[in-house]
């Protein structure tokens, strides 16, 4: 499971997913599995999921100062995500 720990630059993350669509199973697949074990190592942190319909899953993180990064998520496994998450937490 994922063992996270969000640093304090980074102020938030928004996952953008469809209910439906193909190309959103992994980020499905990653909220199911991951979400609980991230959000217990970072409690009061602010975990943005944003369903809509035909929309290309992506990941956004704003860091301090307003800055942010975007991941675009298609077809992407759930493990393929959370290395993605990593990358972005120690981005900045």
């Amino acid at each position: 499971m994922a063992a996270i720990k969000f640093g304090p630059r980074i102020k938030e993350l928004r996952i953008f997913l469809c209910q439906t669509s193909k190309s959103s199973e992994g980020v499905r697949n990653f909220i199911k599995q991951q979400y609980v074990p991230i959000k217990k190592n970072n409690p009061k942190f602010p975990i943005l999921i944003r369903e809509c319909s035909s929309i290309e899953p992506r990941l956004y993180a704003r860091y301090e100062y307003g800055m942010e990064q975007c991941v675009p998520l298609s077809n992407l496994k759930s493990e393929e995500i959370l290395e993605r998450l990593r990358h972005l937490v120690t981005a900045n």
